[in-house]
């Protein structure tokens, strides 16, 4: 089977690419793409290739209006463009629906980059044409938020989705709708090339497939869409941007958590329309306690609050001036799941690796494992006693 095709490729880039593909490499000359059926009919004589190189030889233009008509046409097949290196050219190459643009004289790691990049986008699409497009009522968006920053929500968030994926239960994604200050890149130490504002504009606003070329992924298999570069940048995008991107991730994706900013933002409320779960969190002293129940009183009123509640508190400590009995009877309702103030939190935000990620056996893990059962598949919104938490949290 052929997994690259070339057309209009110099004889070096030619035999890099036949090296890293163990020859399992087509090439054309220019002239193939006027011969009947042109490319599309070059792709399919040549078993659906996971690479399409298109080289010097094929004007720009065309090379573009080609890539486009393969993105719909051959969706598990990626477009190279080889061109000189130049921001502007690499994002109109990028809208056209080019997947990767490479030097003529490229070295051997930068083809083999190319070639992995491709079979990744060439699996996570054939796998988004086999997930359907109706919403599938195994789907979960679970929207973790708070009435004030502080309270460890990108923790929880992290933690919850490595969880999921590594459950092996279905794929999960992650968005930062932090829009001004989202760190969740960080705290998994990831450098994303891509970041909210890019998800919500062009094609990938309307084409999952696109879409998913956008997405950061960790090495835990959760994929990521990563907090806006800056606040500017973050307050372009708008509430029903951020609706359209959760819409097509709950399509695409068994799994998809939000981790919001403090407060109810539009952008939360918006998240919270669409959500299956509720993670609301606070901290363990008197005004976050309060904020949860004012919090939780808003949304009741909106009819914001999905049939997945989860209530939770983080950094409890036993000799302040609270007990639990005091936080869930201004709170009214019962709590879900409480995490202790440990010394592992801080250690895991600054490495960027979440304690479901690195098998610890924290107290404060052993809580996250509590929340993350309660969103496998049967889980349900299960309600513990009191004691029942209090043990899977201290032991």
């Amino acid at each position: 089977m052929t997994q690259v095709l070339t057309v209009g490729v110099g004889a070096d880039l030619v035999q890099r690419f036949a090296h890293a593909s163990n020859g399992a490499l087509l090439n054309l000359g220019v002239e193939s793409l006027d011969a009947e059926g042109g490319l599309l009919a070059r792709i399919a004589e040549a078993g659906s290739p996971q690479v399409v190189v298109l080289g010097p030889a094929v004007p720009l233009e065309r090379a573009f209006l080609l890539a486009g008509h393969v993105d719909v046409a051959a969706p598990t097949t990626s477009v190279v463009v080889v061109a000189p290196a130049d921001p502007d050219l690499w994002m109109a190459a990028m809208r056209a629906g080019v997947r990767d643009v490479l030097a003529a004289d490229a070295g051997p790691g930068d083809v083999a980059a190319v070639l992995g990049r491709a079979g990744d986008l060439a699996r996570a699409r054939w796998e988004a044409t086999q997930a359907g497009t109706g919403s599938r009522p195994d789907h979960r968006v679970i929207v973790v938020a708070s009435p004030k920053g502080g309270v460890g929500k990108t923790t929880v968030s992290t933690n919850l989705a490595v969880g999921l994926a590594r459950a092996g239960v279905g794929p999960t994604v992650i968005v930062d709708l932090d829009v001004q200050f989202g760190d969740v890149a960080s705290a998994l130490a990831l450098a994303p090339e891509y970041s909210l504002p890019d998800t919500v504009h062009g094609a990938a606003s309307n084409d999952p497939l696109v879409l998913k070329t956008f997405l950061t992924r960790h090495p835990s298999g959760l994929y990521v869409v990563a907090g806006s570069e800056s606040p500017a940048a973050g307050d372009a995008v708008t509430a029903e941007q951020v609706g359209r991107l959760i819409e097509t991730l709950s399509h695409e994706f068994r799994y998809v958590v939000v981790d919001t900013a403090p407060g109810l933002s539009d952008h939360t409320l918006m998240a919270l329309e669409k959500a299956t779960d509720l993670v609301l969190m606070s901290s363990m002293d008197v005004p976050g306690v309060r904020g949860l129940r004012k919090e939780l009183d808003v949304l009741q009123e909106l009819g914001l609050v999905p049939a997945g509640r989860h209530l939770v508190i983080n950094m409890a400590d036993s000799a302040g001036a609270l007990s639990m009995a005091d936080v869930e009877t201004t709170v009214g309702a019962p709590l879900d799941v409480v995490l202790p103030r440990t010394t592992a939190v801080p250690l895991s935000t600054n490495t960027g690796a979440p304690l479901l990620e690195s098998g610890s056996r924290d107290a404060v893990a052993r809580g996250l494992q509590t929340l993350l059962g309660r969103m496998l598949p049967d889980a349900g919104p299960r309600k513990a006693g009191l004691f029942g938490r209090l043990r899977a949290g201290s032991r």
